[in-house]
């Protein structure tokens, strides 16, 4: 992504991701010790602005975003993707919390189709009956709780096309998903409204108490806006 010679961008990457995707910008892994190291980090480095991309469910980043920039006076805006919403023909089981997508799956054994991520999947060994078809980037450290499952190591975006031959190929009876919202990983909504699969879908976490943008423009407009002074 390009940036104007007179803004510095740092990338801040948690360090979730084993092999995270390349950038053409500076970046920092690893934690910062929570609000108060953030506050200390921002301030050691005369940050002018924070822009929190993080994911829609990465809560504790955000609130610590929010003290942090809120102890230092930094500007601080959310870049969020919008969530997704039921379109006709979905068949979407709405839960609070992963814990709660386990007994939504029902007493009857069946094909599930895990995508929350690397994290949670400990809670699914509740449910021994399914079978669980697991993707993720890296392999999870919970996964061998899971008493029968099948990994699939991929990232994406993946296309419709994919979605539809990968759940028809393992017989998915069962999708089961954060509600990230955006484009990169809709393809698999699409596909389960498609092939009639229900959907258990986990509702996002309260928003940041922050300014949020979801247009990558109105994003790059609002660090134009808070750029040092000369």
């Amino acid at each position: 992504m390009p940036y104007e010679r007179d803004i510095a961008p740092i990338l801040s990457l948690a360090g979730a991701t084993a092999n995270p995707a390349q950038v053409p910008i500076p970046q920092r892994i690893g934690g910062f010790g929570g609000a108060e190291g953030l506050a200390t980090f921002l301030a050691r480095k005369h940050i002018d602005a924070v822009v929190d991309a993080t994911h829609p469910f990465a809560s504790r980043i955000s609130g610590n975003a929010v003290a942090a920039c809120g102890a230092t006076r930094t500007p601080l805006v959310v870049f969020s993707r919008p969530p997704w919403t039921r379109e006709p023909g979905d068949r979407w089981i709405e839960v609070a919390a992963m814990d709660d997508a386990v007994p939504a799956l029902g007493i009857r054994p069946k094909t599930v189709f895990l995508t929350q991520g690397r994290l949670q999947l400990a809670a699914f060994a509740r449910a021994p009956q399914h079978r669980y078809i697991v993707r993720a980037i890296d392999r999870p450290a919970e996964i061998d709780a899971l008493p029968g499952y099948k990994l699939i190591l991929a990232r994406g975006p993946f296309s419709l096309a994919d979605e539809l031959a990968l759940m028809k190929r393992e017989r998915i009876e069962t999708l089961v998903t954060k509600n990230s919202g955006g484009d990169a990983t809709y393809a698999k909504i699409e596909a389960a409204c498609a092939l009639e699969i229900e959907v258990v879908i986990v509702r996002r976490p309260p928003a940041p108490e922050a300014e949020t943008l979801h247009d990558l423009d109105a994003v790059l407009a609002w660090i134009a806006d808070h750029r040092r002074t000369p």
